[in-house]
């Protein structure tokens, strides 16, 4: 695990939960991935940011999924380098990400839950961020 950095940002961390939930399916969608870059570049959370690093975290993010006990050591990372007060905005950036293509498919559907439960995620906060998420991917 020698791409784990030694320092991550928030935004980092904000970034892998992102990464993760799109790479969860074993498949990148062009969506996702303008979802990501939509937000990096929009969201106040990010303001600062160098989109430069967003290949640094992803390579991190795909070799930890690559090992035994990888999404415990993510959760790890993310959890030490985020404030907790960020823990709702990384999960709903993730249910956006998850959302972006227009279906959620069953991993990302059990890693939203496993972000739920390790951000430890009011279920009642997580369903209105989830409705929210929803909302703003429908098509007509």
């Amino acid at each position: 695990m020698n791409s784990i950095p030694h320092s991550w940002t928030p935004q980092d961390a904000l970034v892998a939960v992102m990464i993760a939930v799109s790479a969860s399916d074993e498949t990148i969608r062009t969506s996702e991935l303008v979802a990501i870059e939509r937000m990096v570049n929009h969201l106040p959370v990010f303001a600062g940011y160098d989109p430069d690093r967003i290949p640094v975290v992803s390579q991190t993010v795909f070799d930890l999924f690559s090992e035994e006990e990888g999404l415990d050591a993510l959760f790890g990372l993310v959890r030490d380098n985020l404030p907790e007060r960020l823990y709702e905005t990384a999960y709903a950036i993730a249910c956006d990400v998850a959302a972006a293509d227009g279906t959620l498919l069953e991993e990302e559907l059990r890693l939203l839950e496993e972000i739920r439960y390790e951000l430890t995620i009011d279920r009642l906060h997580a369903a209105a961020i989830e409705r929210g998420a929803r909302a703003r991917h429908l098509t007509v």
